[in-house]
């Protein structure tokens, strides 16, 4: 079997972008406190299901290869940096429209292949607009105060607004994560609302900052919180918080989006992000959510991966098994 005979296989033959979504969005419901005070986390479980995956899901080869195809297509590839300027994102959407080298998917058999979204702070937004213009690629735009999410809540609902009046096709919200400390949710729920209604036509995905949030069931809750007011995805983290993206974290938002279909029939996607850079990690992430949820969540309508050096490893990867020869970093550089 070829890589692309492999990779043909793993795809359910949705479309390819968000704005194409195969599913009705997410209208959200009526805050059930109810069941909100139900969930609850068993987190020496759920760690001991996530550390057996590895050595249960394994892919080898025409397979692998097939993965990391996929993995390259559910990308929000991103730069969040201070010192980001219009050069360095117009390298980077020229990087999310061509993300491997053309005589690589030639011999992959895959041309056309781009990543899911390029993410950027709301000053790059037009910037990155026009360079992806033509290529179907969405921008994604982290929004209300980010990373901390502190900033004066008319600013922060004025910030997705100009986001998405720059062309932005998604938003990348931070919550505060104070409501789910002091397990105030009616707050939450409030604020999520009104940042869903600001963002219009544009997906909304709740950041979570789960390594902010102290408990596993805290995590449990706030995702369906966010999802019973409106989030199109739940998210990780930030990639700023000193702990990110982790498989117990990833099972437990999961679980909860896996719930909200089954009470609702809606389906939410799931975006974990910051700390994943290597291609192993996101065949683990990958397999997780095929196992948890389907072959529907293996698209990028309803799944992607936060990050920016993950597409350097994959790529270097893919180059081994094109080649049998692992190649020095600097052969696939971001941009």
């Amino acid at each position: 079997m070829t890589a692309q005979t492999a990779a043909s296989n793993q795809s359910t033959g949705a479309p390819n972008h968000l704005p194409q979504l195969a599913h009705a969005r997410n209208p959200g419901m009526a805050l059930d406190l109810d069941w909100v005070a139900r969930v609850q986390a068993n987190t020496s479980a759920i760690e001991r299901r996530c550390a057996s995956l590895g050595g249960r899901r394994s892919v080898k080869k025409d397979h692998q290869a097939a993965w990391l195809v996929k993995a390259i297509s559910l990308i929000d590839l991103t730069t969040l940096s201070g010192d980001d300027t219009r050069g360095r994102v117009q390298r980077l959407c020229a990087k999310a429209r061509q993300p491997v080298r053309p005589d690589m998917l030639k011999a992959l058999g895959m041309e056309g292949l781009t990543v899911g979204a390029v993410c950027v702070y709301h000053d790059m937004v037009e910037t990155a607009v026009r360079a992806l213009e033509g290529s179907g690629i969405p921008v994604a735009a982290v929004s209300t105060g980010f990373p901390a999410g502190l900033s004066p809540w008319h600013l922060r609902v004025q910030e997705i607004r100009e986001s998405v009046a720059a062309g932005a096709q998604e938003i990348d919200i931070v919550i505060s994560r104070r409501h789910v400390l002091t397990q105030n949710w009616h707050a939450l729920y409030a604020e999520m609302q009104e940042m869903r209604e600001a963002c219009g036509t544009a997906h909304v995905k709740a950041i979570l900052a789960t390594g902010e949030l102290g408990t596993l069931r805290n995590v449990a809750r706030a995702s369906l919180v966010c999802m019973m007011a409106g989030a199109d995805f739940i998210k990780t983290s930030t990639g700023k918080e000193s702990v990110n993206a982790t498989l117990p974290v990833s099972l437990t938002m999961i679980r909860a989006i896996r719930d909200y279909q089954d009470a609702t029939g809606v389906k939410v996607g799931y975006k974990p992000a910051g700390g994943i850079s290597k291609a192993k990690d996101a065949l683990l992430y990958l397999a997780l959510m095929k196992d948890e949820l389907g072959q529907p969540w293996l698209q990028p309508d309803l799944f992607r991966f936060g990050a920016s050096s993950l597409l350097g490893d994959i790529e270097r990867q893919l180059e081994h098994y094109l080649t049998g020869h692992y190649s020095a970093a600097n052969r696939h550089a971001i941009g």
